[in-house]
């Protein structure tokens, strides 16, 4: 639903009840208390309908991922919101460069450089992404391309998953077949583009990031990505060199069995995923007509983020 349809003061909220466990967590640790959440949305709707810039969703469980993402502060939720359609419209080349809705967006998806794994069944973690940066051609793609992938899977996990919308995602990156011509394509300006987007405007939060199979001339990614990061991110980035290392920290359950893991194989997820943006065809077309009008924008907009990337405030 865009702004202009919106009901400001909705007396049902249209989100699914948390498990007992999460409601805990999520009471604890984001503040969430389920008697304020009608109101919570019903000002951040009314404070959409108000920016004449912004053309956002108000879907009820949409946002209430977004107030999740910032602990339920309303102004860092306005904050949040406006720089993610403002990188909508400001940062196509990753947010619109492949679009869901046509054919090269399913081909870049089935070949499984990005996919979330299933959610264990015996525990609760956070969502992890699994992105494996060596199976694209680079001739063809560019790494912009991954992160556009991640970008809408992402949305889905929002609307769907409420572990990770409380407990937030790990990031496990997988490096074998990464070359140097996969490596030149991270040029600083892309760089920090690509972290403004994935860490800074997306609704879930990141807990942690996980590097396996790590290339020579791979440090000097790394030492460009970690100026954008804070010491928090830093701290939670972990480097493996066996494979058994993950299993330290990821329940064995969800690895995918290429991994010796017993989770499921492959191409088992990556058939998931297509399904599941297949039946999000009409969610996703709607995205694409989402974003900003910069010539609109009042100057003294909510955002504080607009016109630059601020340092990533990772939680």
């Amino acid at each position: 639903m865009i702004k202009n349809n919106v009901i400001l003061a909705s007396l049902i909220t249209m989100v699914r009840e948390l498990t007992p466990e999460l409601a805990k967590i999520a009471k604890e640790e984001l503040n969430e208390n389920p008697k304020q959440i009608s109101n919570d949305l019903g000002q951040i709707k009314e404070w959409i309908c108000k920016q004449p810039h912004l053309k956002a969703r108000t879907d009820d469980q949409w946002l209430l991922g977004l107030l999740r993402a910032c602990k339920f502060s309303l102004e860092k939720a306005k904050n949040k919101i406006d720089l993610y359609y403002t990188l909508r419209t400001t940062a196509p080349d990753i947010t619109l460069r492949l679009k869901p809705s046509q054919p090269e967006f399913i081909d870049f998806l089935k070949i499984g450089t990005v996919l979330i794994l299933p959610k264990p069944k015996t525990s609760l973690i956070p969502s992890v992404i699994l992105i494996r940066a060596g199976l694209y051609d680079p001739q063809i793609n560019s790494v912009a391309d991954v992160m556009c992938i991640l970008y809408y899977l992402v949305q889905i996990l929002v609307m769907e998953d409420d572990t990770a919308t409380v407990l937030g995602t790990k990031i496990l990156v997988d490096y074998e077949g990464v070359s140097m011509s996969h490596l030149i394509q991270a040029n600083p300006s892309l760089l920090k583009k690509m972290t403004a987007v994935a860490q800074d405007s997306m609704p879930l939060r990141l807990k942690g990031s996980h590097h396996y199979n790590l290339p020579s001339g791979i440090e000097v990614i790394f030492s460009l990505i970690s100026g954008f990061l804070n010491e928090k991110a830093k701290e939670r980035l972990r480097i493996h060199k066996k494979v058994d290392e993950l299993f330290e920290f990821l329940p064995k359950e969800i690895i995918p069995a290429e991994y010796g893991g017993d989770g499921k194989t492959m191409q088992e997820i990556v058939e998931y995923w297509v399904s599941k943006i297949n039946e999000y065809k009409s969610w996703m077309q709607q995205e694409e007509q989402l974003g900003t009008d910069e010539s609109k924008r009042v100057k003294d907009s909510n955002s504080e983020f607009v016109g630059s990337f601020r340092t990533l405030d990772i939680d």
